[in-house]
């Protein structure tokens, strides 16, 4: 029992509303009362209430109206019908209704106690369960995408679209690291089914036979080590979503079970013989060019066609680099609170320098590029010389080699490294020291000059 929590009793005679008042109150409860049907309600809407006890014969609406309106206005409220006209027919129909339990007049105190902490109990973890949706849908909003950019407002467009819609099937295509993932979660709880499963499995990190025990459930005695009865992803997601990522991935043979249960809504449990009936969004993610595999006769066409109703293709990163700034600011502050550092900004140096880059990983690798030098570095502010080397060099070698001229290698070889270090050098001599004409020299940013010189100790 959690002391405090609410229970609003609704009894028309005073003496039972007094007695059973006392007896929760020694137990901890917080108690309210009511004598009729229409003031309880009105309680109801004046303050969240954890429990009612609730009397079935009341001067005004009986206790079966006001259990039915509980239910519509205020489903996380538990109620236990208390009632001395006992009968079948009103049992069964409080229990359709949703009422937890019901109780005989005049109630035994140790039923009624036990009753009421079990009552609780299905309280405490239905608002559990509603706060941790609520999380779930703040975290993976579509609000959590970041993109300013026109690829990306289409894109969330879309999402919204899809969202909404009744479609079945949700196709979401895009090259590797560029967040199908996270598009996926955004269509699910932007939608309807929020409050229901979510369920995700990467074709590709199982076998076969695997992946369709794990998707469909095996009965017991299926395979060998199947012991028990299983239920598989789309039984335990029903109602929600299902996200199949890399499905361009899936064997042929699971394809066509996956077919089927698309065009009919039924599925069996490997080794079962009975049809399973469930309500699933299929979300389905690849960063395979799946026409071409139905070509290469590696997917089947009537699945890819199936599954295409409705595409959300997702730009890759370098096509939208009006993005970079944004996501940098989202990963520091991301990593500041994970790393507990508190790096504010990069110098526009070396902003910029992330957006000339291409970033073939997409915005995964501008992630892990970020992570890394917030581990490494503990500046407030980081610059180009923070950054990683092989992203400065990609982004500066739009600067051109300016005719450097052929350099023989000898025949026993050279250290690349040195042969750099000594061009630094001779590149710093010949300024004197003067860092930006140095760079010219070396047809590199003044930036990128200064992280060579940190790398060969000539700062």
């Amino acid at each position: 029992m959690i002391a405090g929590e609410k229970i609003l009793i609704v009894e028309d005679e005073k003496l039972i509303r007094m007695t059973l008042r006392e007896q929760l109150v020694r137990e901890g409860y917080a108690v309210t009362e009511a004598d009729c049907g229409l003031s309880a309600l009105e309680k109801l809407d004046g303050d969240e209430t954890d429990l009612m006890l609730l009397d079935y014969r009341l001067p005004d609406i009986n206790g079966i109206d006001v259990l039915r309106r509980v239910r519509v206005s205020h489903p996380q409220t538990n109620v236990i019908l208390m009632t001395a006209y006992s009968s079948i027919d009103n049992a069964v129909q409080a229990i359709k209704l949703g009422a937890y339990d019901y109780l005989r007049k005049p109630v035994n105190r140790d039923d009624l106690l036990a009753t009421i902490s079990k009552a609780l109990e299905t309280t405490r973890l239905r608002r559990e369960v509603r706060r941790l949706r609520d999380e779930q849908k703040s975290l993976y909003g579509i609000g959590n995408i970041v993109g300013r950019s026109r690829p990306m407002q289409d894109v969330f467009a879309m999402i919204a679209k899809v969202a909404d819609s009744a479609a079945s099937t949700v196709l979401v295509q895009g090259e590797s690291g560029t967040g199908k993932d996270l598009v996926a979660k955004a269509i699910h709880y932007g939608s309807n089914r929020a409050d229901k499963p979510f369920m995700n499995i990467t074709c590709s990190a199982l076998p076969e036979t695997l992946l369709e025990s794990e998707l469909f459930g095996h009965e017991r005695g299926a395979f060998t080590d199947a012991k028990h009865q299983k239920k598989g992803l789309l039984e335990l997601a029903d109602g929600g979503s299902v996200f199949l990522d890399e499905i361009g991935d899936m064997g042929l043979k699971l394809q066509a079970k996956l077919l089927r249960f698309l065009e009919e809504k039924v599925f069996k449990r490997v080794g079962g013989v009975s049809d399973l009936a469930v309500d699933v969004r299929i979300i389905a993610a690849t960063n395979r060019d799946l026409e071409r595999a139905v070509r290469e006769g590696a997917f089947r066409e009537d699945l890819y066609y199936r599954l295409n109703v409705v595409p959300v293709f997702l730009p890759p990163l370098s096509s939208r680099k009006e993005d970079v700034p944004d996501l940098v600011d989202y990963f520091l502050d991301a990593f500041n609170k994970e790393l507990n550092k508190n790096t504010q900004s990069l110098t526009p140096e070396a902003l910029a320098c992330l957006v000339r880059y291409d970033w073939p990983g997409n915005v995964r690798e501008l992630r892990n590029v970020i992570e890394r030098i917030m581990i490494l570095e503990t500046k407030p502010e980081l610059d180009v010389i923070d950054l990683p080397e092989e992203i400065v060099q990609q982004a500066d070698n739009g600067a051109g080699n300016g005719g450097a001229g052929w350099i023989e290698i000898p025949e026993g070889g050279v250290a690349l490294r040195e042969v750099e270090r000594q061009l630094v050098r001779q590149a710093l001599s010949r300024t004197d020291g003067n860092q930006s004409r140095a760079a010219r020299l070396l047809h590199i940013s003044r930036d990128a000059l200064r992280y060579k010189m940190k790398k060969f100790d000539l700062l």
